[in-house]
């Protein structure tokens, strides 16, 4: 029996899976089903299009409103990205761990969120992560995007449109996936060397046990680093369309992912997938699943952790060569 189900109030069945695309056999009917689930099926990845559709065609200014600086244009950017954010984090802590909508089926941690413990600000993990996902984070979300905006407006970033290359125009969604697994995977490892750790990531990983508001509670260095994922778009002809969803993939995923529970449970029916295991073993055990399952990083480079009991001594391994060298 595999003793690591034992260490958990809820674990999935089986390994974690990553994207199939990148195994070494080619399993085309797996590669669908893995992209399906992605793009048309509700997830993460079609709610964060669906609000940058919705931001765009409704409330977005247009581009040569942002050539100079103006409280209309870039105060309604920064609601784009408060109010959703606030919505879903807030809305899913209700349900989850103020109205125990779910109790703890599907929760990974049978724990609550720590209150009256020094560790956090304000004593209390939900205040701290409010705190700093709504001081620091979106406010630097925020202000990585009004300089893409800015440089797109003034000339010094490449703009796309539908009707100039729709085909690429579609292509840039994903592609936007990829970077984000690229750019996330090589900065969380430099978040992990220990002078930054310290400095800065210690910060995020107060949450051993994850909520919906830990997503992207970071320090302000972090937030720093994290966002300059928003720069691939100085290199990769964009809209603010892509923009919006690039923003929403990288901020609002966070929050399902940090849910603390695999799946949203409504009405005593599964209503739609939300954690994230491969995370959750991240903030367990902290030197692995630096990336994402989208692309093998963390297996390419000897980090992964797959949920079973002989990951987790290897991980353990690792840290003590670590922490010994």
């Amino acid at each position: 029996m595999d003793k690591e189900s034992d260490r958990w109030n809820y674990k999935p069945t089986g390994k974690v899976q990553l994207n199939p695309l990148f195994s070494r056999s080619i399993r085309i009917r797996a590669i669908f089903e893995w992209y399906a689930s992605y793009w048309f099926q509700l997830s993460t990845t079609t709610l964060a299009l669906i609000l940058a559709l919705l931001a765009w065609v409704f409330f977005f200014p247009s581009i040569s409103s942002f050539q100079k600086l103006n409280w209309q244009s870039y105060g309604t950017l920064y609601l784009l990205n408060l109010v959703p954010h606030c919505f879903f984090a807030g809305g899913i802590h209700h349900w989850l761990y103020r109205y125990k909508g779910q109790a703890k089926k599907f929760k990974f941690d049978a724990r609550d969120p720590a209150r009256d413990n020094g560790v956090y600000t304000f004593r209390d993990q939900v205040k701290d992560n409010m705190f700093w996902t709504i001081c620091s984070g979106i406010t630097l979300w925020t202000l990585f995007q009004a300089v893409v905006l800015w440089s797109m407006a003034n000339g010094f970033a490449p703009v796309l449109t539908f009707p100039e290359n729709p085909i690429f125009f579609i292509l840039v969604f994903p592609i936007l996936i990829v970077w984000a697994s690229f750019h996330f995977y090589w900065i969380h490892r430099f978040l992990h060397w220990p002078p930054m750790y310290r400095i800065a990531h210690a910060l995020h990983h107060r949450n051993i046990n994850v909520g919906p508001w830990s997503g992207i509670s970071m320090h302000p260095i972090e937030h720093f680093l994290f966002y300059t994922n928003f720069l691939i778009h100085f290199i990769l002809a964009s809209s603010p369309v892509h923009l919006m969803f690039h923003g929403y993939m990288q901020s609002i995923h966070p929050i399902f992912s940090h849910s603390g529970f695999e799946k949203l449970y409504v009405a005593d029916k599964e209503r739609a997938s939300m954690g994230d295991f491969f995370h959750q073993l991240h903030h367990r055990y902290f030197e692995c699943n630096y990336g994402t399952v989208e692309m093998p990083w963390d297996r390419w480079f000897g980090s992964f952790h797959d949920g079973t009991e002989a990951a987790t001594l290897e991980t353990r391994a690792r840290k003590k060569r670590m922490y010994e060298s």
